[in-house]
């Protein structure tokens, strides 16, 4: 197998390090006799695979360098497959190598053809994963896809979730009910490297004497009615990511108890003694002001820094310009697949939603939706159908600047973003409403940096 990439031999022996290299040669390899050549080594060219013993200098005869090597090339590049090469009576230290991250292992003396086949099965492996990592970033930006906005604000927010997300950072969403804190959640996890189910609960929906059971579980008889051991939402999520939504609600003894979670990443069911360890990333959401809780005595402090390292501020819907009616193409278009029917708009009713000020945000739009779809009659979705109060928008988050380029640039956008909403996307009808030719709306789009799916 023909690679590119380099195998690096670790072997204080240089007559068996020749050995080795002569049996691989059909890969281009590095030498190393110590375990800072091989890290140096391991830097420079950034190996796929390793064959390495673990009896290093200064002291061949023990294995701490070698554990010590193993561990620093993994921190390096968790993909590489270290191959762990031993000698006689070592089958005992080469088991504990594998659990600790090593591919495989061979004793000697080693049958070349057999190291061979272990090196180009890695190699194999390697490239696998490393193309699948590859593929992951490129599509990463697809996590965001089911967010459908042309708000600035909001696309920021969409790029600050897909930098984040490979991270292990706790990340806290905030903002009003409805805004859609769940959809970005699960964007989070879509987006990361993790490979455990998305769980959410919501902490203001269940009963303060449940809320623990829910979150930790509880072993057989610990308590009456507790008839077999039971996984909470935290275990369930292992390896995967657990939304805490109305994190604000969680009552003080949890919060405790979360942090604890939190600084040593065990639990213990209820009633149980055994410390469980557990790989959750935690996502929290809430609509309150969490430093006013503070203030009160309602909320702690350290378990505020601990989940807020990375804190996103989703805005209302009624500030994301053009975005209600966006939305409500995207609903009618999934309500009408569900009645099997062929709905739409007419021009009063997109008024009356672009007039609106949607106090229950994207949730409150929903049942709008939904509602007007069932009760239109024929294809048209009217003013009435909708059922929308006289309440209108409110405008005093308009940012009060008299710069004409800044208020002309901002006049254009919201019209351009607005004129595309309406028209669903429809550059045609967009460009009309806006009494421009499609050539000048092609420009505006790129001038204003406005993306729509062609």
């Amino acid at each position: 197998m023909t690679t590119n990439t380099p195998l690096l031999i670790v072997e204080d022996d240089l007559a068996l390090q020749k050995q080795i290299k002569w049996s691989l040669d059909a890969y281009a390899s590095v030498e190393a006799a110590d375990r800072e050549t091989a890290l140096r080594q391991s830097r420079r060219h950034r190996p796929a695979v390793v064959t390495m013993d673990l009896g290093l200098p200064p002291d061949p005869d023990s294995v701490s360098e070698g554990f010590k090597l193993l561990e620093q090339l993994l921190e390096l590049d968790p993909l590489v497959k270290v191959i762990v090469i031993t000698g006689q009576n070592g089958r005992s230290n080469a088991l504990r190598a594998v659990e600790l991250g090593a591919y495989d292992f061979l004793e000697k003396p080693f049958d070349p053809d057999v190291l061979g086949l272990i090196v180009e099965r890695a190699y194999r492996l390697y490239a696998l994963q490393a193309e699948n990592t590859r593929l992951r970033a490129l599509n990463q930006g697809e996590a965001t896809q089911s967010v459908i906005t042309r708000d600035e604000g909001l696309l920021r927010i969409c790029r600050t979730i897909e930098k984040v997300a490979p991270s292990s950072a706790s990340v806290m969403l905030l903002g009003e009910s409805g805004t859609g804190k769940e959809v970005l959640a699960q964007a989070v996890h879509a987006a990361s490297r993790r490979n455990g189910r998305f769980v959410a609960i919501n902490c203001a929906a269940i009963p303060e004497a449940l809320l623990e059971s829910e979150l930790f579980g509880f072993e057989r008889g610990a308590f009456t009615g507790a008839t077999k051991t039971t996984v909470g939402r935290i275990e369930t999520a292992h390896g995967g990511t657990l939304m805490l939504d109305e994190i604000g609600d969680l009552p003080l003894p949890l919060q405790a108890k979360l942090l604890r979670f939190l600084q040593q990443r065990t639990i213990e069911r209820l009633g149980g003694r055994q410390e469980i360890p557990i790989d959750t990333r935690i996502v929290c959401a809430t609509h309150q002001d969490l430093q006013a809780l503070i203030r009160e005595g309602r909320f702690r402090e350290d378990l505020y820094y601990r989940l807020s390292e990375i804190v996103v501020q989703i805005p209302p819907l009624r500030q994301r310009r053009g975005d209600a009616v966006l939305l409500a193409h995207a609903f009618l278009r999934r309500f009408s697949e569900e009645q099997r029917r062929s709905l739409r708009f007419t021009e009063e009713a997109l008024h009356a939603i672009e007039a609106h000020a949607w106090p229950g945000n994207v949730r409150e739009l929903i049942n709008v939706v939904r509602r007007a779809a069932i009760m239109a009659d024929g294809q048209l979705v009217a003013v009435d159908d909708l059922g929308l109060t006289s309440q209108g928008r409110d405008e005093a988050d308009e940012a009060d600047t008299l710069d004409l380029r800044t208020v002309r640039d901002r006049a254009e956008r919201t019209a351009v973003v607005m004129a595309l909403a309406r028209s669903d996307g429809n550059l045609a009808k967009a460009a009309e409403l806006l009494g421009v030719s499609r050539p000048t709306l092609y420009d505006l789009l790129g001038r204003l940096s406005i993306k729509v799916a062609r």
